[in-house]
């Protein structure tokens, strides 16, 4: 492996922590969507804003179930060396 493809190379420590930041970013937008919907005017914006809030809450632990296989990762390749 040459030193440009050295440098692209993700570990699965700096992986974990990416995915916690990325979770608590995308956990962030989620909750200010929930807690903005007793501002919703209708039932069309009521209903985008739950879109919104749910879609971010999936990105969310997608976030945390790629944190978890990058733990994973990391606890079985000390364990096996």
């Amino acid at each position: 492996m040459d030193r440009g493809q050295e440098a692209v190379k993700v570990t699965a420590q700096m992986g974990a922590v990416l995915s916690v930041f990325f979770a608590l970013f995308c956990y962030g937008f989620a909750v200010s969507g929930f807690l903005s919907l007793d501002d919703a005017a209708d039932s069309q914006q009521l209903a985008d804003a739950k879109g919104f809030a749910w879609f971010w809450t999936f990105l969310g632990t997608i976030g945390v179930v790629f944190g978890a296989i990058s733990w994973w990762m990391m606890k079985t390749a000390k364990e096996g060396e």
